[in-house]
């Protein structure tokens, strides 16, 4: 493909490290681990960078691409909801130009490699390999591009294999790294981009997988930092960008579900023989599907039996896993059985429930906007007003109120894509408690993870034209991509909530054509969903 005749060599490179922040990294900085993100930091300019609310990858790095906020590019979370039917989002869900895209519009060659959400590509003048969230084998710009990688490099993927555990994970956190980083440098030599952005996933993956094991932290940033290097001395570029989408960092050991609250309350209605409990980790797969028919039939009725009693399977759940026993039971009763005592959300006869935990919020059931609402819209207001004070009064165990904000969505959202996201955003204090979706009989109870995500990532540029000396007070997700536009001497959309930082020449924002948005919005399959589930982002209600 032919470039621009303006262009010189990869001018402007975006790194992309999910998850990370100055916490993190400062102390590998330190230990030199990391030596060239540690050059990067002294020679130019470092400091947190803001996220957006929810702090979530789904929608976070669609508003860093395309520097808007959710409610001008329409996700909000990694579900998108029909109704009470939800599918996991994909690029066709973001509803916004992203920064490649408007690079394009100005004559400008991009290679972009590995950025969640962008599966499927939308056509420009570059190269694009999807990353987190699409499939195993996305779709990639120019069409046969994934195979010319696969060809190249031996092989290429976008997930590791799931059920790998010890060294071998480990490995794999470093052998996914490298894909990345060969095929940016493939792809560079072959399109000879002016910017090229490159996303490393394994920084956020190690800390929902391993969050105490400080030594396979340093490798994946050890592995991320050789790549990088490779990358700076194959390409040269004369600005380098680092960027993430929020940060991470632990939590406190309780989980607040929010439905078991709104329930105590009046507003959530429960149901039985729904999916499979959230306690259930055991995959399909590796369940054991002989068991004799007389034996999965009495299970069957014990389990149902139980249930009319008031012990749900979320109840058995906690006594089975105090004995021992809750990964033998789910290997060996049947799924129906199971199911048929499983407590879940009434969606349809609820008023107002959590739907998603990474959405960040509670969903009233409005008439009209869903199937069978239970709340008419004169009611609206005074339903919102009354959860509003309602979750604003939680309290954690140790009496500290669970949520620095609850308040309606205008409040945190602006755009044609409002009114997707929930009624009410519900903002943890200081991010240190983990919200859930799940009936699991209790208020609060053990949290499934020890770290999570935080409200701060980081931001760090470097290079000739870079201000060292800049200050990053109030540096946003939102500025990213304005920042990336004008380091190329290209104006930002005036559709952008961000502005440039400091640390480049601003330019005014111009004008670009109107999104044109797909008619049709494609499903994510199967082994996404399992895979958002391992990692703890999908739970059962």
């Amino acid at each position: 493909m032919s470039r621009n005749d303006t262009s010189s060599g990869l001018r402007t490179l975006l790194v992309g490290l999910d998850g990370a922040c100055l916490p993190v990294l400062d102390p590998l900085v330190e230990e030199g681990r990391v030596p060239v993100l540690a050059d990067l930091l002294e020679r130019g300019v470092s400091g947190p960078l803001e996220s957006q609310i929810p702090p979530w990858t789904p929608s976070a790095w669609p508003s860093l691409y395309t520097g808007t906020n959710p409610g001008q590019h329409g996700v909000f979370d990694f579900l998108t909801f029909d109704g009470y039917d939800w599918s996991v989002v994909n690029r066709t869900h973001v509803r916004e130009h992203a920064l490649w895209e408007l690079l394009a519009e100005q004559g400008r060659t991009s290679v972009v490699v590995n950025v969640p959400v962008t599966s499927p590509p939308r056509s420009f003048d570059g190269a694009l390999v999807p990353g987190y969230i699409g499939p195993e084998s996305p779709p990639c710009h120019p069409e046969g591009l994934l195979e010319e990688l696969r060809a190249e490099l031996g092989d290429y993927r976008v997930y590791g294999p799931r059920g790998v555990e010890g060294d071998e994970q480990v490995e794999w956190y470093r052998r996914l790294t490298r894909m990345r980083g060969a095929a940016f440098r493939h792809l560079t030599e072959r399109f000879d981009p002016e910017f090229g952005f490159l996303q490393f996933q394994q920084t956020d993956t190690v800390f929902h997988e391993r969050p105490e094991d400080a030594a396979a932290i340093s490798a994946v940033f050890e592995a991320v930092d050789d790549e990088l290097g490779s990358v700076l001395d194959r390409c040269d570029p004369d600005t380098v960008i680092v960027a993430s989408d929020h940060g991470i960092g632990p939590y406190d050991p309780d989980e607040f579900r929010v439905n078991e609250y709104l329930r105590e309350r009046g507003f959530v209605e429960t149901t039985r023989g729904g999916g499979m409990p959230s306690w259930s980790t055991i995959a399909p797969e590796d369940r054991d599907e002989g068991t004799p028919s007389e034996d999965r039939t009495l299970a069957e009725r014990l389990l149902s039996a139980a249930a009319a009693i008031g012990l749900t399977s979320q109840r058995m759940g906690a006594v089975l896993s105090r004995l021992g026993l809750a990964e033998f039971v789910l290997r060996f009763v049947p799924r129906d059985a199971v199911r048929a005592a499983t407590e879940s959300v009434d969606f349809e006869r609820s008023t107002a429930y959590m739907r998603s935990r990474t959405e960040l919020g509670v969903r009233i059931n409005l008439a009209g906007r869903d199937p069978d609402g239970t709340v008419s819209l004169a009611e609206y207001p005074s339903v919102r007003d009354d959860l509003v004070e309602e979750l604003a009064a939680a309290r954690t165990p140790d009496g500290e109120p669970v949520f620095e904000e609850v308040a309606p969505r205008e409040e945190y959202f602006e755009g044609p894509h409002v009114d997707d996201a929930a009624d009410i955003i519900t903002v943890p204090a200081a991010f240190d408690t983990y919200l859930s979706a799940s009936l699991r009989g209790g208020t609060f109870g053990p949290a499934p993870e020890s770290w999570n995500h935080k409200r701060d990532g980081m931001f760090a540029a470097a290079g000739a034209g870079v201000a060292a000396d800049a200050s990053l007070d109030g540096a946003h997700l939102f500025d990213v991509a304005p920042t990336v536009l004008c380091s190329l001497g290209v104006p930002p959309s005036e559709r952008m909530d961000g502005e440039p930082l400091p640390v480049v020449d601003p330019l005014p924002p111009d004008a670009y054509p109107a999104f044109d948005a797909p008619s049709t919005r494609e499903t994510a399959d199967a082994a996404v969903e399992r895979r958002l589930t391992d990692l703890g982002y999908l739970d059962d209600t």
